[in-house]
């Protein structure tokens, strides 16, 4: 039993391997591009709208609601890259169902390559909304002497978004595969939707984490604008 996609190698030139994360994570791109478009295509602003459309808006209008709750700040600059982060990871989940499909997110260079992405993202996002002093002191805050740990911490959380999603697929997949090799009727039909349940869980909490760590990376901290606040104060005390 193949563990990872990357130990299934559909093609082979020499040094040049195509494997199935591959693949499937092309096919995962290609799903929501032509989705994305068809979806798209005729958008209506009357009351009368498709039920495609009305699905968008649902879920649009849903991850808008939870970026707005974790990060208390319009969700407008966050929604492209979270809502792509949720989307990519669930989709692959999902289509678990389909027989032979095996999940680019059970393979850790996937997982590693979306937590980069988050680790990316993070100070781009934190630099644009702060500038690059502010998010920079972060660093030295309480002390200086805390520099080394910061950024451990950074790293470290990277590491864990990395492997929490790859264990959690990973372990399902096989899980899986066991059961369809000793009971194959009922039971795998039972555990195939448990792990799309499952599967459907990880892309939420991977994309609650990384707007978790992008609030936290934007949010003034106490005193920083505290010279606005009290030039706020003092005026409208005089008025």
């Amino acid at each position: 039993m193949e563990i990872s996609p990357d130990q299934v190698v559909l093609w082979r030139w020499g040094t040049l391997e195509l494997n199935a994360t591959i693949v499937f994570t092309w096919m995962v791109m290609a799903l929501l591009a032509v989705g994305a478009r068809v979806i798209t295509w005729r958008l209506s602003t009357t009351t009368r709208i498709s039920r495609w459309q009305n699905l968008v808006e649902v879920l649009v209008e849903g991850m808008r609601s939870q970026i707005r709750e974790v990060s208390r700040q319009e969700p407008g600059n966050y929604l492209p890259f979270i809502g792509t982060l949720f989307l990519f990871i669930a989709v692959s989940n999902a289509l678990t169902i389909v027989p032979g499909w095996q999940p680019p997110t059970g393979s850790l260079s996937t997982t590693t390559a979306l937590a980069l992405c988050v680790l990316v993202a993070v100070p781009v996002f934190a630099i644009a909304e702060r500038g690059v002093l502010a998010y920079l002191r972060k660093y030295v805050q309480p002390t200086f002497f805390m520099l080394p740990f910061n950024i451990i911490g950074e790293l470290s959380r990277t590491v864990a978004l990395a492997v929490r999603l790859y264990g959690n697929i990973m372990s399902g997949t096989v899980i899986v595969g066991i059961l369809l090799s000793i009971v194959p009727f009922l039971f795998p039909i039972v555990m195939q939707l448990l792990g799309l349940l499952t599967g459907l869980i990880q892309a939420y909490i991977f994309a609650i984490l990384a707007m978790v760590y992008i609030a936290s990376a934007t949010r003034a901290h106490p005193g920083e604008h505290g010279d606005s606040n009290e030039g706020g104060e003092n005026a409208s005390a005089q008025s």
